[in-house]
This record gives structure tokens, sequence and C-alpha cells, in this order.
């Protein structure tokens, strides 16, 4: 949960718009347990005329159930919309031909309910008092869904939000990255969702998909709790019986393979101060492979958690990360392996290095009797603590039913487990673990990193979406600088005449956190004095105060003086134009990349601030526009990159100011700071300024 004080804190000091690990005891091998067979819960199943398959789970230890509806949908390609699946299931609870959004939630609410959506599965949950309500309502959602215009709309509006934070989100970019390796953009897992797929969608598209997919003949529904199998299937009768079955055609898509030799990809982002490193390939890993327990105990061996290999070379004994993991995904059409960690960028291909040398030592057979015992005893404890929720045996039930597995797979998993050796783990090793067959991807900043990253094989650039590009267009132009950059700018804004023009100004803003309106007031006076104002139900929470020399934070968290080389920094972010401060030749700045900002080619110039701290600041190419901002904080997850972005330029006294600025909350998560009003050249008392000593 975000804290208002540390919201406060990032409002005026990141983004000054307006300007117990456990310690494993390795000496000691814990004791295995007995291989032993499970008695799952017992299940009744039933078939319906119309194809639906249901399972009812009774379980009296409580009075709730749940229900389970389950579509077996092979993946399907979802085009020039990319993103309405993930809709499909948001807009059946926003209204049906009986109930409005407003009143699903308030029916819901009254029992107590759960009830979600996906595109191939709706669940539900409550009290068992409740029992009938609770499947009037699922059904409802299923079979009479209208979905609104108006919620379509809401839905687009906020993923189109967190699309937009996600281009600043390394991790994101590095999945969109490995996602269009992997599979190729003509694969279902391969597509990338955009805010052009997003504003594609109309409901049309969701309807089409409803009334094609949602059928009985490809459904499964698991029903657990305090029912019983007679009343059940009158129920189930009456609710689903009259629901008709449809023919489905499942799609037929070519098989991704690894690639025939190593390939490394690289996004540039110049302002990252840590490379997100993967290494990953499709491998051939249905649910039901018989390698499937084996696998898993390698995996869990190699990058399984915080005992596994990876972790301990790369965290505890070199110190390049946090953490670093791998996993081993099954999937009925194409698997995926993927090893990698996030690390400074100096140790780049050195955390590369370390990790394909732990899978390379995994297919040596490089596996110590401890090492396999904490991972069987891993995967051991989270399967048995798993047998305690009602819903596992459910689970258990529906994967039986849909992936053909063994009728005792499940009882007989854990003594699978315990059967697991050494010589079984080399092989899965030599099997899954291709070192000289990945994609190398790294998110990160390409001028610090792309001549380590050659070693590996053949360097490719994309961009943000997984599309390859040109390094080239990329380039700076030879002559140009970044006095040039900033003098652009300036231009672009009014030009130097009409800013020295500027003596005071006032600016109001607002915006919203966790729901609580905030009210900003900033208040400048030439050359770099400025007051900060930051006000939530009209109350003062945070306020900062610059006289031209010395500052003064006060709020929640008292007060603090700023003085010395920060006071320096707060005389520079104090100017009404900052940029008029960087050309007076007293900061360091040079220009340091070309990169593409929501879609905009952007000059980055690197600031120094008197204090040393860096920041960079990207301009439009063509409009000259201040777009980002980007500064490096330690967090306590070592060094995070906040950005602050900028736009809807407006006119103010014959100088255009942005009006929506981006502020970030974390290093995932931004919220939108609306400029209301900005006065030129009010009256203001230079007294207002003073700081008491």
């Amino acid at each position: 949960m975000i804290k208002l004080k540390n919201i406060i804190y990032i409002l005026l000091v990141v983004a000054f718009t307006f300007n117990a690990f456990a310690q494993v005891d390795r000496s000691k091998i814990p004791t295995p347990a007995a291989p032993r067979a499970i008695k799952l819960g017992e299940y009744e199943s039933f078939e319906l005329k119309n194809g639906l398959k249901v399972f009812v789970i009774e379980s009296h230890k409580l009075p709730r159930v749940s229900y389970n509806l389950i579509f077996d949908i092979d993946p399907i390609l979802e085009g020039d919309k990319i993103g309405y699946l993930s809709m499909v299931g948001q807009m059946l609870r926003r209204g049906t031909e009986t109930r409005t959004k407003e009143q699903i939630d308030e029916e819901t609410d009254f029992m107590g309910a759960t009830l979600s959506a996906g595109s191939t599965d709706v669940f539900a949950s409550g009290l068992s008092k409740y029992n009938e309500n609770i499947l009037k309502l699922m059904t409802d959602i299923i079979f009479n869904p209208t979905f609104p215009e108006e919620e379509l709309e809401k839905i687009r509006k906020q993923t189109i939000s967190e699309l937009a934070a996600n281009k600043d989100f390394p991790g994101a970019i590095s999945s969109n990255l490995t996602r269009s390796l992997i599979y190729g953009k003509d694969h279902p897992y391969g597509e990338i969702q955009t805010e052009e797929t997003t504003n594609n969608i109309v409901v049309e598209d969701l309807r089409a998909y409803h009334k094609k997919y949602f059928k009985p003949n490809i459904a499964y529904l698991a029903i657990v709790g305090d029912v019983d199998l007679k009343t059940t299937r009158e129920l189930i009768k009456s609710y689903f019986g009259s629901w008709e079955k449809g023919k489905i055609d499942q799609p037929v898509y070519d098989n991704p393979v690894a690639p025939e030799k190593n390939s490394v990809a690289i996004v540039n982002r110049s302002s990252s101060v840590q490379s997100n490193v993967s290494i990953t390939y499709p491998v051939d890993f249905k649910m039901a492979s018989v390698d499937r327990i084996k696998a898993r105990v390698m995996n869990q061996i190699l990058g399984g958690g915080s005992t596994a290999k990876l972790f301990a070379n790369l965290r505890e004994d070199k110190g390049y990360t946090y953490g670093s993991y791998s996993s081993l995904s099954p999937d009925e059409l194409v698997g995926e392996f993927s090893a990698g960690a996030e690390v400074r960028n100096a140790v780049t291909d050195s955390s590369i290095i370390e990790i394909i040398y732990e899978m390379n030592q995994m297919k040596k057979g490089e596996i110590t009797d401890e090492e396999l015992l904490l991972a069987k005893n891993s995967i051991a404890g989270r399967f048995s603590q798993s047998l305690e929720i009602p819903q596992t045996v459910a689970n258990f039930a529906l994967n039986l039913a849909r992936y053909d597995l063994p009728e005792d797979y499940y009882e007989t998993y854990l003594q699978k487990v315990q059967a697991v050796t050494k010589e079984d783990v080399q092989i899965m090793a030599n099997k899954y673990l291709k070192t000289e067959n990945a994609y190398i991807t790294v998110v990160g900043k390409a001028s610090e990193i792309e001549d380590q990253l050659k070693q590996f094989g053949e360097l490719k650039y994309y961009d943000i979406y997984g599309n390859e590009v040109d390094p080239s267009l990329s380039k700076l132009p030879d002559d140009l600088t970044a006095e040039a950059v900033f003098k652009k700018y300036i231009t672009a804004i009014g030009g130097q005449e009409k800013i020295a023009a500027l003596k005071t100004l006032k600016m109001k803003m607002s915006a919203s956190v966790m729901g609580q309106p905030l009210e900003m007031e900033g208040l400048k006076m030439a050359p770099n004095k400025s007051i900060l104002e930051v006000k939530m139900g009209g109350n003062l929470m945070q306020k900062q105060v610059f006289d031209g020399e010395k500052g003064l934070t006060s709020g929640m968290q008292g007060q603090q003086k700023v003085e010395g080389k920060e006071a320096e920094d707060m005389a520079i972010v104090s100017t009404i134009v900052e940029e008029i401060a960087y050309l007076d030749g007293e900061i360091k700045s040079n220009l340091a990349s070309v990169e593409v900002i929501d879609d905009n080619d952007a000059y980055g110039v690197e600031v120094t601030m008197p204090s040393g701290k860096k920041n960079t600041r990207y301009y439009d190419v063509e409009s000259g526009f201040l777009l980002r901002t980007t500064a490096v904080l330690q967090g306590p997850q070592g060094e995070m990159v906040l950005s602050t972005d900028y736009g809807e330029y407006k006119e103010f006294g014959g100088v255009k100011f942005p009006t929506i600025i981006k502020q970030p909350m974390n290093a995932q998560m931004k919220m939108d700071v609306t400029v209301l009003e900005i006065l030129i050249n009010p009256e203001l008392e230079e007294s207002i300024f003073s700081i008491e000593e």
C-alpha cells in the first residue's frame, strides 16, 4: 500500500513539476519425508445432454459454495484488435438484460459473494445459504450479458492508461520482447497489445466472441462446498440444461522452435541503471508430459527459489542482483523456458555468463544431494499445503479431465517427486536446457552494454513492442549539441524575449490519489524564488519554500532545511524556465541519446546538478517540447528510475506550458496532474518567500 506521506514526498522531491530473506543452514540437510500416497477428497461427476461436464466436491467444514466454469478454448489470434479477449471477462459483469452493473455489484455485496470472469472462465462463490441466488447471478452474466458501450469506454480508458505506464516499465518491455521472439507476431502468444489495437475494439467483437465460444460442450463446471449431489444435479439441470451446444473449430498454428544458435536482442532504455536480462526459448512441454514432475524438480534446483543455484550464484555469491530465477512452463500449444534477473549495467555480461554456467552445470550432472533434497521438499511442501484448500480437489479433477492425465496422477504425486534421482535431473537438464539455442534478451542502456553482449551472438535491436529496428536511425546528428536542444525548446514555448518578461507566475493544479483529491498551488518569482503547497480537503499537507538561497520543507514529517548543494539544485528548479539556467553554462549537460517517447523521437539530454545528481530530459525532435524527465532514486531494491511525462502544451501570456503531467507514484504507477490555471506576472509580495532563521 502506498502511504500518503510517501506520495507527497515524491510529488515534492522527485517530480517538482511546477518545477527476512531466510538464511538457509547449508550445513544441515533436511530429513526427507517418507514417500506416501495421498488420499484426495472424493468427487462425483456427471454430464448434461448438451455436453457440459460437471464435477461436484462436497465439503461441509464451512457453509460455503463455489462454482468454477472453464471453457476449453485454444488461444485465438486477435489481429488488429489485440486486447479484446481480456475485455470480455470484465464486460460480462458490466450489465445483463435484467441487471445493471450497479445491481450486479449490489447483489454480490449483499450476499458477501465473489463474482469474477475472464474470456475462458467464470467464477462465483459465497455462503451456501445463498446457493441458488449465487447461481442465478452467475448464469445471468454467462447467458445474458449486454456489453454496454459506455462500460467498454471506461475499460478502454483504464487499459490505455495501464499501457502508457508499461511503456516505461522494464518488466513489461521485456515480456513484449520475449513473447514476440519466442512465438512470433502470427501466434496468439506473440501478439502485443497497443493503444492502437485497444482503440480498434468495439462491443460487437465481444458479443461475437461470447456467442461463438460460450458453449456447454467445451465447458467444465466444478462445484465445491456445502452441497449435496442430488440437489446440485437438479440445480445444474435447471440452470444449464437448456444451454445449446455449438460447433467450435479449434485453430491450428505453426509450432515455434528454438533458434538454431543464440540470438541476442536488446531494447535500448538509456535511462536504465539496471539491465533486465532473460535467457528464453520455446519448448515442447505439454501438461500431460511424462517429464512433468522430473522437469519441475530440475527447474526447482536451477532457479525455483532462494535455495536454487541461480539465486546462490548471482545474489549470494556475486551480489549482482536481488534475485535470479528460472521457470519451465508447460502448455498445450507450446511451453516456455526462461531464466533471468535484473542486474547492474556493469555486470550485464557477467550475469549472462553465470546463468549459462549454471545451466551447463546442471547438464553435466553437477547436483548435490542437498540441492536435490531441498528441491523435493519445497515442491512437496507446496503440494501438501494446496491440499488444505477444497478448491484444489476441484482443480485436480478438472486437470484430469482436460489433459487426460493418469487417474492416480495426484494421488501418487509425492511418491513420484521423492523418486526423482540426480540422474533423472541431469537427463531433464540435457533435454530442456538449451544454452546454445536461446534468445538472450536485454532491456537496458545500450551505450553501456551493447559491446558486452556481442560475445553471445548476433546482436539485434528492438523497440518496446518487440519490433526490430535499425540502430543507425537512433544515432545523434554529429553537429547537434545539448545547447541547441535547449534553445529549440525555448523557441518552441515562446522565445527568449517572452520568457525574459516573466517576473512572477502562479499555477494551480489538481490530482487524485487513492480516490482523494489533491490541490496544488505553485508560486515563482524571478530569478529563483518558489513556493509549492499541497492540500487535501483544504488542509495543508506539505509546503516547500525557496528564498533564492536556501529552502525549507514542512509537513507531516516535520520541517527540514535545504542547504548546501541541495539548495543549489533547488535554485535551478525554482527558475520559471529551467532551460534558461542550463544555458548559463554552470550546469553540466550533454546530449546522450535519441529515443522514442510515446511514438515520438526525442533527444535525451543528461543534466548534472550541482549536487552531482543526474536527470535526463527528453525533447521532441520535431516540436522541441519537453516530453519526459527521468531521475534515478535509491529504493528498497536498489536504484530505480522514475519518469515524469509532460503533454498538452497550452499558451499562457505568450508562453506555452504543459497542462498534463504524469507523476510517478512508484516505479510502476503514475498519476495524472492537471494544470487548471496559470497566471502570468501576478502581483506577489517578495516577503512570502522569506524563511525565518
